[in-house]
C-alpha cells in the first residue's frame, strides 16, 4: 500500500502545517487519525518541530515546553479534522496493560489525572482522541469494521513479546491483550483494521541473544521475525512490525486487515525523531485516533 505524508498550511500563517502519515486501511473506514512527523511544528533545537514529549531524564533548562506540546497537538488534531475533541493519552511503562476510555466515562483513573499507566487506549468515545507517544518504538492504531470502537498501542519490544517468563505461553503480548479488550467489548478480531505505524527498522533494531532469544520462544526457532547480524557475533536484528503483524494475524486478524507503514524512524533523520539514533536526546512523536 502507498502511504503520503500529508502537509498543510496552517491558516493565516502560511507556514507548512503539521507532517502525518495515515493508513490507507483505516482512512477508507472513515476514523480520524495520524502517525505523526517531526514535520512542521512549532517546537526548536533537538525537538524541531512537531514534538510531543520530552526524554525523562532531561534537566528542566533543556525540556520542550508545555506551551509548544500544547500548540503542536491544537496542530495535529486540526490537521485530521477533530480539533474539537479531548486528548486522551497515558502514562507509559513498557508493559501490556490496555485502558478502555467509556463513552461518558472518565478520561482517567485518578482524580488528578496522572496516574492511569498503561501502554494501550480503547475508546468508543467520538467526543475523545486517545494517543501514544513513541520515538522508536512502535505505535499501532486499531479500528472496528464500522470504526465506532478503537485503539491506540505503544508497542516496544517488551510489550510485543509481553513478561519475560520461560513458563509463559505465546499470547501474552500488548496486541494479544488489545484485541481481548476489543473481544470484551462484543468486536471479534475477524471484524478489526491494524495499522502499525513507523518505528526502528529491521535492519536498525540490534539486540543481544537475551532478546533473540526472548523472541523465539515467542514466535518459534527461525523465526523471520529475528536474524543474525552478520558483521557482529552475538548480535541478532529485530523486525518488531513483522512481529506485530504475525501476532495479529495469529490471533484472527484478517491478513488483507493489517497495514504496515514500513518507515524507519532510526534512518531518516528529517522525518522522524529517534531515541537510539539520538542517544535519548529526541523528541516524541505520536499515534492518534479517534471513532467515527
Amino acid at each position: 500500500m502507498t502511504h503520503v505524508l500529508h502537509t498543510h498550511a496552517v491558516p493565516s500563517s502560511g507556514q507548512v502545517g503539521p507532517g502525518y502519515l495515515t493508513s490507507t486501511l483505516l482512512t477508507r473506514i472513515g476514523v480520524p487519525h495520524a502517525f505523526s512527523t517531526r514535520i512542521g511544528g512549532v517546537s526548536t533545537g533537538m525537538f524541531a518541530s512537531l514534538n510531543f514529549g520530552n526524554p525523562g531524564d532531561l534537566l528542566a533548562s533543556e525540556r520542550d515546553s508545555v506551551e509548544n506540546i500544547r500548540a503542536n497537538w491544537t496542530l495535529l488534531a486540526g490537521a485530521i479534522g477533530a480539533e474539537r475533541r479531548e486528548i486522551v493519552e497515558v502514562h507509559q511503562i513498557h508493559g501490556t496493560d490496555c485502558r478502555v476510555v467509556r463513552r461518558g466515562g472518565s478520561s482517567h483513573e485518578t482524580l488528578d489525572g496522572r496516574d492511569t499507566r498503561a501502554d494501550a487506549l480503547v475508546t468508543d468515545d467520538p467526543s475523545r482522541l486517545i494517543a501514544v507517544r513513541v520515538a522508536d518504538c512502535v505505535p499501532v492504531l486499531v479500528a472496528s469494521a464500522d470504526g465506532r470502537v478503537v485503539a491506540s498501542v505503544h508497542a516496544g519490544w517488551r510489550g510485543v513479546i509481553g513478561p519475560i517468563d520461560p513458563a509463559a505461553k505465546p499470547g501474552h503480548g500488548i496486541i494479544d491483550e488489545v484485541l481481548r479488550t476489543f473481544a470484551g467489548l462484543g468486536v471479534s478480531a475477524n471484524e478489526l483494521v491494524v495499522a502499525i505505524g513507523p518505528c526502528i527498522g529491521p535492519d536498525q533494531f540490534e539486540v543481544g541473544p537475551e532478546v533473540a532469544d526472548a523472541f523465539a520462544a515467542v514466535f518459534g526457532t527461525g523465526t523471520r521475525v529475528v536474524r543474525a547480524c552478520s558483521t557482529k557475533r552475538g548480535k541478532f536484528y529485530v523486525d518488531l512490525q513483522a512481529a506485530l503483524a504475525e501476532q495479529a494475524r495469529r490471533a484472527g486478524v484478517p491478513g488483507q486487515s493489517i497495514d504496515t507503514i514500513a518507515r524507519c524512524t532510526v534512518s531518516e533523520p528529517g522525518v522522524f525523531f529517534s531515541h537510539r539514533r539520538d542517544a535519548g536526546r529526541s523528541g516524541r512523536m505520536v499515534g492518534i485516533i479517534g471513532p467515527r
